[in-house]
């Protein structure tokens, strides 16, 4: 148990922040060590060749699978752990959880996309609510910055950025080609299936996975030669302007890890990213899976596709962050 210097509450080891007072609990003498086949906090990485079914259908790679289902309590709209009824803070990121909503289990054989009433609710960055968008009870509704609203001072958005779709009992979010995109945050642990060309974000930082190609002969017919790259899967290229790229890295068969502090890809200078943030690994079939390994300020990947929805899913469109209530 870690003492709470400030208030005196108990806090389990591997709390972060004082689930009494909302303060940072004392950190280890020592930097935690580092495995790069081996997530942050001690928790393993699912053996999906030995808990496969033969007849298991292919995960889609527009969409990551059901995160699983959780008890009653508090979750974070900040960082999406699980905190215990009661709680004022939350034990991985401190976020005040005054304004945070409970985690209820939707009843048996009531799917909660099939509900018509649907709300997009504007979060500020410390996770409280800044405003609310009832959706029209229509088969597509336009999302934009000509929707006026919780919409209108966002100049990063476009005139018609996104649609909403009502289809099947279903809600589904469209791009519909706006500039900047439209960010799906991940569930922590939950690995998402990543295509080459797929874009995601951590931090402030925009990252592209790429694969590995030849390079193409110049104009006048002289063919390029490279170094050997036996045992790599792909790179991840940063993303600094439209069209442009800088530095890249490369993906092992092994897997990466991206970080503040911690992994293999660092970005020290930005704030918003945490100590060890997310691993990019290939899973058993080969698919390359990005996965937020519990970070506070997410992991979000930008959507190729149509994608359905879930209640409590986060959506990043423009510099505002949507939650999306479903009932």
């Amino acid at each position: 148990m870690i003492n709470c210097a400030k208030c005196g509450k108990d806090n389990q080891d591997h709390y972060k922040f004082c689930l009494g007072c909302g303060a940072e609990l004392a950190k280890g003498s020592g930097p935690k060590p580092f495995s790069p086949n081996t997530p942050s906090q001690g928790v393993k990485r699912a053996d999906v060749a030995a808990t496969a079914s033969p007849n298991m259908a292919p995960v889609s790679a527009t969409r990551a699978p059901a995160a699983p289902a959780q008890a009653a309590g508090v979750e974070c709209p900040q960082c999406g752990h699980a905190n215990g009824v009661g709680s004022r803070f939350c034990a991985a990121c401190g976020y005040n959880l005054s304004a945070a909503k409970p985690v209820v289990a939707p009843p048996p054989g009531v799917d909660a996309a099939a509900v018509g009433n649907i709300s997009l609710v504007a979060l500020r960055a410390d996770g409280s609510e800044a405003g609310m968008y009832g959706v029209p009870n229509e088969p597509k509704v336009s999302l934009g910055r000509d929707v006026g609203g919780i919409f209108s001072g966002d100049s990063y958005l476009s005139p018609r950025h996104a649609s909403l779709i009502r289809q099947g009992g279903q809600v589904i979010v469209r791009d519909e080609g706006s500039l900047n995109g439209v960010y799906l945050k991940l569930r922590p642990q939950v690995p998402w299936v990543l295509e080459y060309g797929d874009v995601f974000r951590i931090g402030q930082e925009i990252i592209r996975l790429e694969p590995l190609e030849p390079l193409p002969a110049t104009p006048d017919g002289v063919e390029r030669l490279g170094s050997p790259r036996e045992g790599y899967v792909g790179r991840l290229a940063l993303v600094i302007g439209r069209d442009t790229t800088g530095n890249a890295f490369l993906i092992p068969s092994t897997g990466v890890h991206c970080g503040r502090e911690r992994g293999d890809i660092l970005f020290s200078e930005d704030g918003y990213v945490s100590g060890l943030h997310c691993r990019i690994a290939p899973n058993a079939s080969g698919q390359l899976e990005l996965t937020d390994v519990g970070s506070s300020n997410g992991t979000f990947v930008r959507l190729s596709q149509e994608h359905v929805l879930a209640n409590g899913d986060i959506l990043l469109m423009g510099q505002q962050l949507f939650r999306v209530d479903l009932s």
